[in-house]
């Protein structure tokens, strides 16, 4: 029964730890966003290059979240089988215990991966409204 607990809360701690990584990154870009100076880039490149910095972390979080919660689904599942395997007998109360366990690592998937994908939207969105802003800046100045 360890090994049961050892494949839901690894699986859990996994996805917090991704769940801490990417609200850390979006705490570090809003900041970033709201002290950055347009005018200290000379090319609009270096401006896109620092205002998209680590946001490939949030994305790949997102992304990859539920695939995390799946794996632990999986092999909850599959432990449920094995052990059910050992018994020889038929418990369905202790079958269906350990799969509504199992889902829960699905569940822990999808509330990491959701909020990760709002904030990467919210980010990118943010970066491109500040890119225009830049471009709009350097149409005016070869005018």
């Amino acid at each position: 029964m360890a090994s049961k607990y050892l494949i839901d809360y690894g699986i859990i701690a996994v996805l917090g730890i991704m769940s801490v990584i990417a609200v850390a990154v979006a705490i570090e870009r809003c900041r970033f966003y709201k002290r950055v100076n347009p005018g200290d880039y000379d090319s609009l490149e270096l401006y896109e290059l620092d205002l998209t910095r680590r946001l490939h972390i949030i994305a790949t979080i997102g992304s990859n979240a539920p695939y995390v919660g799946l794996l632990g689904t999986v092999l909850g599942i599959m432990f449920t089988f094995y052990v059910m395997g050992e018994g020889g007998g038929v418990d369905v109360s202790g079958i269906m215990t350990g799969l509504a366990l199992a889902l829960k690592a699905t569940a822990a998937g999808l509330v990491t991966a959701i909020p990760a994908i709002i904030l990467y939207n919210f980010l990118h969105r943010k970066v491109n409204e500040l890119i225009l802003v830049k471009e709009a800046e350097l149409e005016r100045k070869k005018l």
